[in-house]
């Protein structure tokens, strides 16, 4: 049984090589696990959404959880799938610094990312928004 599990988190070092290693184990561990997903980051805070079995995502999520890097993490959206929406990716991931801030004002009340003041359906529907509007990069 396919899941999709989206989050929230602040991070607590927010050094481009910091968030660099946390994609690179993305990209290094999910494939493994048969997790896809697509990580945006901005602002000190990530919005990750992450596909695939029910226990390895649950498994994937408790361990973010206890990560030292992530602060204040939040389940946003979780549901059960027939289908993944970003397969293509092992980790996907979105400059924030390159969106266009109308994106970011349709689904809030300034145009910042912050998953933690909308709800987690308006979180997934920015992701996909982002994911339709080539937004993404690092297909890897």
């Amino acid at each position: 049984m396919l899941v999709r599990l989206l989050y929230a988190s602040r991070a607590m070092d927010t050094s481009p090589d910091a968030i660099n290693a946390i994609l690179a184990q993305s990209r290094q561990h999910n494939p493994e696990c048969g997790i896809t997903g697509i990580l945006c980051y901005g602002g000190g805070i990530f919005l990750q959404a992450i596909e695939g079995g029910r226990m390895p995502v649950s498994e994937l999520y408790g361990h973010i959880q206890r990560d030292t890097r992530h602060r204040e993490v939040v389940l946003l959206h979780y549901e059960e799938i027939s289908e993944r929406r970003f397969g293509g990716w092992t980790m996907g991931q979105v400059n924030m610094s390159k969106i266009n801030a109308s994106i970011l004002l349709k689904y809030a009340e300034k145009p910042e990312l912050d998953p933690y003041s909308v709800s987690g359906s308006v979180s997934l529907a920015l992701l996909e928004e982002l994911m339709a509007t080539a937004s993404i990069i690092g297909r890897a």
